[in-house]
């Protein structure tokens, strides 16, 4: 005796509903990154072949520009009352320092935060004097460890 077979019955998914998840969730992400703010004063970093990753948090910037001012950038946490709740906001510090004043800025910031990085941002145009003395400041004051930022070079 012959068994019929079952006929089979087609199955259509409505791809709707998934596709607005996908661009829900894509505009959420979207509107809730934090992407990097724009710098207070732009310069333009010499080439280097050496690639180090820097952190992404506590990092101390201290930018030397082409007319050889120096500025020190960092992010700080504090906490602002909004509708009678306290809310932790992060603010952007950004103050002009001179080679005197830089360790006492740099030494009242690493009491807050003692896990800050220094990092040095230099204009190529900056002259390299200034550069030397901002370091070996750094070092006479027991601060050593510090990088400086750079742009890689392509096709190395």
């Amino acid at each position: 005796m012959l068994k019929r077979m079952k006929r089979r019955i087609g199955i259509v998914i409505d791809m709707t509903p998934m596709v607005d998840i996908a661009f829900l969730l894509l505009i959420f992400y979207m509107a809730t990154t934090q992407f990097k703010p724009p710098e207070k004063k732009t310069v333009t970093l010499p080439n280097s072949h050496s690639e180090i990753q820097l952190p992404e948090t506590d990092i101390l910037t201290i930018t030397v520009t082409k007319e050889d001012s120096v500025f020190v950038d960092y992010l700080t946490r504090k906490e602002v009352v909004v509708e009678g709740k306290k809310v932790k906001v992060t603010e952007r510090i950004y103050e002009e320092v001179n080679l005197n004043t830089v360790v006492g800025v740099i030494n009242s910031i690493r009491a807050k935060y003692p896990r800050i990085f220094v990092v040095i941002k230099a204009d190529k145009e900056a002259r390299y004097g200034i550069i030397q003395s901002l370091m070996n400041t750094l070092r006479d004051n027991y601060m050593p460890r510090f990088q400086l930022v750079t742009l890689t070079e392509a096709g190395s």
